[in-house]
Formats: structure tokens, sequence, C-alpha cells
């Protein structure tokens, strides 16, 4: 997932943005910031990929404040203003959004961040952030012992407790790492660290019955036990 960060003193702005964004479930809404005072604190305490900007804000533009920055993340500028659009290419910005932002505009967009994207990126990390209750909860992956699909919903089975996240099994899948995780039915993936025996048409992880789906899953539970 991407992690990102709204810039914009302007309500009406964020909130347009904030709709889209929360139409990809590729994208985390971390907050929304109103002040580069309130952005920096949010990147001194969560690991943001993706800004959009607005460029006129109060005490200082949005182009001096990524100069600022030693390492900034991906940025997307969002103004009602077009003569900055060779200052921000110069910059390295993924795009450059004219108010009002269409949904069409915004979706050219994203295709260009989601391209950008490699597509291993989670493969070295031990952990991935999920949606629940309204927070982004960080979940290690050895923690993880199974999901479950409960209709448009996962139910993440951890060590610590029961996680609830809007999301579909395939888009999990994709998210974690595949030599860890197997997808053995259409409605359940499992961490095989925790898989402690296999029967004909169900398997046990963590001592719990899980069941297994048509040929195509077994075959693939075969091959990783073998």
């Amino acid at each position: 997932m991407i992690n990102c960060l709204i810039i914009d003193d302007e309500p009406l702005a964020q909130n347009v943005l904030e709709h889209y964004i929360n139409a990809y479930e590729q994208l985390n809404l971390i907050k929304k910031c109103s002040t580069v005072l309130e952005a920096f604190e949010v990147l001194h305490l969560h690991d943001i990929q993706l800004i959009f900007l607005d460029i006129k804000l109060p005490s200082i533009s949005g182009i001096d404040f990524i100069k600022t920055l030693k390492n900034p993340p991906a940025v997307i500028f969002t103004t009602a203003y077009s003569e900055y659009a060779v200052q921000s290419y110069e910059l390295d910005a993924i795009d450059y959004l004219l108010k009002p932002i269409t949904l069409e505009r915004f979706n050219r967009s994203m295709e260009r961040v989601l391209k950008q994207q490699p597509r291993n990126e989670q493969s070295d990390k031990t952990y991935t952030y999920f949606k629940a209750s309204g927070k982004l909860l960080k979940v290690e992956h050895h923690e993880l012992y199974y999901a479950q699909s409960v209709k448009d919903y996962i139910l993440l089975h951890t060590l610590k407790g029961n996680i609830i996240t809007y999301m579909t099994m395939k888009h999990l899948e994709e998210l974690l790492p595949a030599d860890q995780f197997l997808r053995v039915h259409r409605s359940y993936l499992i961490n095989i660290n925790y898989l402690t025996s296999v029967e004909k048409n169900r398997l046990y992880v963590n001592q719990i019955p899980i069941s297994i789906g048509g040929s195509s899953y077994k075959e693939k539970i075969k091959e990783r036990i073998k």
C-alpha cells in the first residue's frame, strides 16, 4: 500500500482528494493537514510515500516546503495556479493537478503513480499496514497466522487478536509476501509457518481447521509442502 498525505488549507479541496483516494485500495490516507507544521509532524511519525501538496499555503509555498525535505516522498502538486508547473517538474513531481480536480484527471495521475510502484515492494518488509476502525494498524507478518474473507471484508487472525479490514482477498494476496503466505481457498489465506497438518479436504493452521478449495488450491499446497 502507498501511504498518502494531503497538505492543503482548503477543507473542500481536502475532502475532494480524500474521496478520490479512498476509492483506491492501493492508497492509505494517513492524514489531511492544513499547515506545513502539521505535515512535518506526520512525516516524522509515519512512512509517507506520496504527498498531495497545494502550492499556496500559509507561511510557506508547497514548492519551498518540498525543498526543505532531505529525502522527500513522491509529490503530486494540487493547485489553482498553472504558472508553477515548470518549477514542480524540476522537483521531479509525479504530476501537477489544476483545481478543480476531476475524477478523470485524478485517475490518470494514479496510473502514473501505480506504474512507478515496484511489484515486489513488500518483499523485504516484515509488516503491512491495514485500515481498521478508522485507523491504520501495523501487522507484523509473523503474527498473522491466517486471513478469512467475510463478504466485502477480511478478518485477519493474529496472535494479538482479530482485525477486520475492508479489502478483497485478491488484493490481500498481492500485498503479503508469497514466500510466507498461501491462498488455500477462495475465502482463506494462510501463513505457512503455522501449518501443522494437511488432510484430504482440510488443513490445520495453529491447530485451527481450515477448508481447502478445489483442485487448483490442492495442487498449490502439494507444491509448497514438498
